[in-house]
């Protein structure tokens, strides 16, 4: 299993040659004896494998090094709590993020595998349903890229986000057992674990020191077992990890009733117990759905902070200086409930005082907002929480009844805003708000997108301003170009790194040099080349996903995101249905090829939103088959979106569709990992939209629509969307064509709830935007037939995206929220050097 071609061993450098013999070794070792193959019956499958074990016994090393440091220097840590962690493929940015990717790439073609084929292997690990998870994938790789003790807390989901199947057009959902085939790269901590209670009752003692004590007394105990994701820095020897806990029974079996011939009895326990980290987000419609949602909650906090205090007793046995030394980051309100366990942790099992365990507690927590929709924000009744974790629910009561006293002495409230920043919300059913529970509980609460900042004083936390305005601050989203450049478009990478070098990859705000070349012919025609190239392995991917061909020249317009009405994918294909029209009534009529591409799932339970894709899919089917529109006109729903296949798509693509009703959105990330790679952004003055806008000026992209003030105001003064069709001849054409089951041949009506949606209630305002939005796609096409000027603007949008770099909005978390040092650079062995192809 040796490399023995010259001509490959000649492209690297002497320590990439060194490093070559180390991985020879290490991977045939693990081939032999972990995979149990030879080299006379191997498959890309077995590579994959013994490869990613390979990797891991190199990041291990990197880990334990990286921990050493930690342990003699003692830094602040951070530690990042969310329930999801949506992190895609792993190996490949291993590799790059490691400066190993020319090296294996050598190893594997030495002996007849192309790298690029082994990698396909690889499951994504969807442990999360949309931005909010990969947001925090993207954290992590920017905190071990710059050094900060860094680490993510989550649960390791049997099942994931579900596989979505398309069938007669409707989306189905197919369970994703994402590590059916194992894991090569996880760490099994089996010697970690914590015990997590549930449901039980408290009592209360006096304690030695004649203070009254309260204890829980669980009726229901759960094993949390740690698995850990090595998360190696880039150009760095930074290795942190996400550590992520899996539900254990805290017995096999009971004996008592196998032995008396009761077998599945026996094991219904640890089935019941084990189902707390069995799925991404179950079905909670159902009073069993909520109690396993509350569950998996509290899980996941319990024993992260238990894991959190174990390691700071290594160090420390003072609790007080716990903030000096540890920052927990809520990823929104999901892990929320750790305000009341860390207070139940300092108050039952350390026996402090209230005030001295506020005063801690609430210099630990940072709370992250991600939605301006009060509909969004999450609840649980009283009653659901009273039964589950009941000495939780009298911590809450507790902290809700000291900080309205509080506030009703400072008198700066009205009676009706008292209401408003009650934890506990009144009402024919009491329920627990966890948003207020977050701001109350937390040190510093940020928004994720300059308007999204302002909007949630303005609206959902108003109140909350005036009894802390110093606890409110932004922090705009980013993405790691590691991911979302080097790895996802390594041609356009290479292309930029040959004339300003390789610092972007490292501080993003270097792409800036590239507008020394916006106008150079040139490497005009570079920059079209690897786009058109890009285009064409994309093309190449809807055949083989869809059996659809497209003209790879057209203008590819894609809208790629999780299914929401705010989002407006129905915006988008209804306007796909008027230009249809036009050509319909003009056959011969020029028009700019464009192929429109959606891609995304919609929750099981969101009845419209998985109607818009029925529609969609449904509309694409007659369009794609009508002569008369040949390839002027395509649409193309690719089924399962997921990290890897975002990243096959978006190099591809001309135009990103970021259309969501001004004032919902709160950042987005797919609108910068598109600019990254050179689309040019339609979209209204929403969530990260409006920076995007100040970065690359109004010449650069395409902003259309209400601006949100506009539409707080229409709302207000009583919106009515019939008005707005009635003026647009077109707009109504297109509503009947979808009322009159042009779209719906075979099943008559069943496209009547959006008709009606949208004539009458129109909840996002399609109706009072379609007409700007289709006047701005027409200006788009126009503009694309000038592919000078594109290029230009496509160059000019990667040249200034380095704001949205996630290595800048963590540099700001450190500095501003969690006070913790970037520690100097160890530079690693390897340099990372760009893949070639």
């Amino acid at each position: 299993m040796v490399v023995n071609n010259p001509r490959l061993i000649t492209l690297l450098s002497e320590e990439q040659k060194a490093d070559l013999a180390s991985m020879e070794k290490q991977f045939a070792h693990h081939l032999e004896y972990t995979i149990g193959k030879n080299r006379f019956n191997l498959k890309n499958e077995d590579i994959y494998k013994a490869l990613g074990h390979t990797i891991r016994d190199f990041l291990i090393d990197r880990l334990n090094v990286t921990h050493e440091r930690y342990r003699n220097e003692n830094p602040k840590r951070v530690f990042y709590f969310s329930l999801e962690f949506l992190m895609g493929r792993t190996l490949m940015n291993a590799l790059i993020n490691l400066g190993l990717y020319e090296t294996i790439q050598v190893m594997l073609r030495g002996i007849g595998f192309e790298l690029t084929d082994v990698l396909e292997f690889e499951t994504d690990a969807g442990l999360g349903n949309g931005g909010l998870g990969r947001l925090a994938a993207c954290f992590l790789d920017s905190m071990a890229t710059l050094n900060v003790p860094g680490f993510g807390y989550g649960i390791r989901y049997d099942y994931g986000i579900f596989n979505q199947i398309i069938a007669n057009g409707s989306q189905l959902e197919m369970p994703d057992h994402w590590d059916a085939d194992g894991v090569p790269y996880e760490v099994v901590r089996s010697d970690i674990s914590f015990s997590v209670g549930f449901f039980g009752h408290t009592e209360t003692r006096v304690s030695g020191k004649g203070k009254i004590q309260h204890d829980w007394v669980p009726d229901e105990t759960v094993l949390a077992s740690a698995h850990d994701y090595p998360i190696p820095g880039f150009n760095t020897s930074t290795v942190n990890y996400l550590r992520l806990w899996a539900a254990k029974s805290s017995e096999e079996f009971n004996l008592d009733y196998f032995n008396h011939g009761d077998y599945m009895k026996a094991v219904q326990d640890k089935s019941i117990s084990e189902n707390i980290s069995k799925v991404l987000y179950p079905n909670d419609t159902t009073e069993q759905g909520k109690v396993l949602r509350l569950k998996q909650q509290y899980f996941m906090v319990c024993a992260s902070l238990q894991d959190i205090l174990t390691q700071y007793r290594e160090s420390t046995q003072n609790l007080k200086e716990l903030p000096n030394y540890i920052a927990i980051q809520l990823n929104d309100t999901h892990p929320s409930i750790g305000i009341a366990e860390l207070m139940r942790i300092f108050l039952d099992n350390e026996e402090m005082d209230w005030e001295p365990a506020w005063e801690i507690v609430t210099k630990v927590f940072s709370y992250t907002n991600h939605t301006v929709l009060p509909e969004a924000l999450e609840t649980w009744r009283v009653e659901l929480f009273e039964k589950l974790l009941p000495r939780h629910l009298e911590i809450i009561y507790e902290i809700n009844h000291r900080f309205l006293s509080e506030v009703r002495n400072k008198g700066i409230l009205s009676d009706e805003e008292i209401q408003r920043v009650s934890i506990i919300e009144e009402g024919k059913e009491k329920r627990i708000r966890m948003a207020n529970l977050a701001v109350i509980g937390s040190y510093r609460v940020n928004g994720v997108a300059e308007l999204h900042s302002e909007l949630i004083k303005k609206t959902i936390f108003q109140a909350f301003t005036k009894v802390f305005p110093e606890k409110f601050n932004n922090k705009t989203n980013g993405i790691t170009p590691r991911r979302w450049l080097l790895q996802s478009n390594p041609s356009l990478a290479n292309l930029i790194s040959k004339r300003i070098g390789n610092e972007f990859t490292t501080d993003l705000y270097n792409l800036k040099k590239l507008e020394t070349f916006v106008d150079d012919s040139d490497f005009h025609n570079d920059w079209r080349a690897v786009k058109q190239t890009a285009k064409d392995e994309l093309a190449k991917l809807i055949k083989s996903e869809t059996g659809i061909t497209i003209d790879s020249k057209s203008l590819i317009d894609v809208q790629i995101k999780r299914f929401h009405e705010y989002k407006r994918q129905l915006l988008n294909i209804l306007r796909v249905i008027a230009l249809y029209r036009r050509i319909k009534e003009n056959p011969s009529r020029e028009m700019t090829p464009r192929t429109v591409i959606f891609g995304g799932k919609a929750a099981p339970g969101y009845y419209m939103a998985k109607l818009i894709i029925k529609l969609i899919n449904n509309v694409a089917w007659v369009i794609n088959r009508d002569p008369d529109v040949a390839d002027r006109l395509k649409v193309v729903f690719l089924p399962n979106y997921r990290v890897s296949l975002a990243e096959k798509i978006i190099p591809g693509s001309d135009l990103s569709e970021q259309i969501s009703t001004a004032g919902t959105e709160a950042s987005g990330t797919s609108n910068m990992k598109f600019m990254l790679n050179g689309a040019l952004t339609i979209g209204t003055l929403d969530g990260a939209n409006v920076e995007i806008l100040e970065e690359v000026g109004p010449e650069n992209i395409y902003i259309f629509g209400l601006h949100t003030e506009e539409v707080f105001r229409l709302k207000e003064a009583g919106y009515q969307p019939a008005d707005y069709i009635q003026k647009n001849d077109e707009l109504h054409r297109v509503l009947l064509m979808i009322r009159e089951n042009f779209f719906s041949m075979g099943e008559p009506g069943i496209f009547g709830p959006i008709y009606d949606s949208l004539y009458y209630t129109d909840n996002y305002l399609l109706m009072a935007d379609f007409d700007a939005y289709d006047k701005t796609q027409n200006l788009v096409a126009r503009d694309y037939l000038d592919q000078t000027t594109w290029t230009k603007k496509s160059i000019l949008n990667v040249a200034r995206s380095g704001k949205f770099s996630s290595d800048r909005t963590i540099r700001e978390y450190a500095k501003d929220i969690w006070k913790v040092p970037l520690l100097d650079t160890v530079p690693p062995k390897t340099i990372y050097k760009l893949p070639q192809n």
